[in-house]
């Protein structure tokens, strides 16, 4: 370790170690990117995320009442429609007259389970396939959710309940702004089978398991936007900061605090995930029109050229503004963009930047190539992070970020 990192350790240890955190400051030093050592990145994230506030007294209690809170969650959500024993006081209601599976009633539980399990269809195929080229996601977990994976206890999984069902889902293509396939093509193709993976034995999960249930929890609680494509590369990042915190007993943890954090940026970006407001001033559509016209500031003769082969912001700036960045680049490198981005009390406007320094610092390639050369360099087969590696990482701070355009 140089003694220039000791140093900014240092200074990060220095500015958490007060009793009510200096926000501008952290802010400031999170920018230029957050030690990973002794969870300091973990704990600036939770900060930075609204999740914890900037006075330290209020830290335990209110980690604890959250915690609380997302058991609570799973009880309602995951427990009572799954299988108990009988012995717990906790069993699926028996098929009645009044409710059955061909009930029509919108009320029916029938119906409401029939409902979540096209959500949950779609969650469990994408979770599967978060990060393929990782074993991480695919690895057990630590500390397995005691409330589900109790040897005594015999709850229905998440997993379980997807291999069970008999339900069939269709993919719809969400063809908004001309995109029909967030998939990242940095990410190797998902196994096809639900059943390609290695099963764990009883009591264990997998880590993909406790993304998928975080997210069948949020669709759950936000019925108007419920699951959306991409939102599983928006938790993974997190979730796999926590799960790896050194700290072992917030380690213990990363389920919960990382569905809270999720809950809260999702509460800043959810806007790009609803398709009736793309068109909105608040919507998609105009935030990528704002790249454009940042480009047009900065870099004149890229953006007439651009414009000259009608090459729309919605070709590909859709994926890089929805998912923050996610899926252009490998995980390290996504998870040292959302230092930054966290950081920046405006940090949607700091994306917008970084949007159009990944164009001008191809710019060269973009001005010599045609139109289909470009498109291929911008959309087909992506990997952007081919060519921005040397933007990536180690950014400077702010003001020099901002030179670059």
């Amino acid at each position: 370790m140089s003694s220039l990192h000791r140093i900014r350790i240092a200074e990060f240890k220095a500015v958490l170690a007060e009793p009510k955190i200096n926000l501008a400051k952290l802010r400031e030093l999170s920018f230029s990117g957050i030690p990973c050592e002794d969870g300091l990145r973990c704990l600036c994230w939770k900060i930075l995320l609204n999740y914890l506030p900037v006075e330290q007294t209020f830290w335990s209690s209110l980690m604890k009442k959250q915690r609380d809170l997302y058991s609570q969650f799973l009880k309602e959500m995951i427990i009572q429609p799954g299988i108990a024993k009988a012995n717990l006081g906790v069993s699926r209601e028996d098929v009645t007259l009044e409710d059955h599976p061909l009930n029509p009633n919108p009320d029916s539980r029938w119906n409401t389970y029939f409902k979540d399990n096209e959500v949950l269809l779609q969650i469990d195929k994408d979770a599967r396939r978060l990060y393929p080229d990782m074993v991480f996601f695919q690895r057990p977990t630590d500390y397995p959710c005691r409330l589900i994976m109790d040897p005594q206890n015999d709850f229905e999984t998440l997993r379980k309940r997807v291999e069970q069902t008999t339900l069939k889902s269709q993919i719809v293509a969400r063809n908004r702004m001309g995109v029909t396939n967030v998939s990242s093509p940095l990410k190797s193709a998902a196994p096809s089978s639900l059943t390609e993976y290695e099963p764990l034995p009883n009591g264990s999960e997998a880590h993909w398991e406790v993304v998928e249930r975080i997210l069948f929890i949020y669709a759950k609680l936000n019925p108007g936007i419920a699951y959306v494509q991409g939102m599983n590369e928006i938790v993974g990042p997190i979730y796999y900061t926590f799960a790896t915190d050194p700290n072992c007993e917030w380690k213990e943890h990363a389920e919960a605090d990382t569905f809270f954090c999720f809950t809260n940026l999702m509460a800043e970006i959810r806007d790009n995930f609803i398709k009736s407001l793309d068109d909105s001033q608040c919507g998609i559509t105009c935030r990528m029109e704002r790249v454009y016209s940042t480009l047009k500031e900065k870099d004149v003769e890229l953006y007439l050229k651009l414009q000259e082969q009608n090459i729309r912001p919605q070709f590909f700036a859709f994926r890089w503004l929805m998912l923050l960045l996610s899926q252009e680049f490998v995980l390290p490198d996504v998870i040292r963009i959302w230092d930054s981005l966290f950081a920046d009390e405006n940090r949607f406007d700091f994306l917008l930047l970084v949007s159009c320094a990944m164009l001008i610092l191809i710019r060269v390639q973009l001005l010599e190539g045609d139109f289909t050369l470009n498109m291929r360099l911008l959309q087909a087969n992506q990997a952007p992070g081919a060519h921005y590696n040397i933007f990536i990482f180690h950014l400077p701070p702010s003001p020099t970020l901002c030179s670059l355009l």
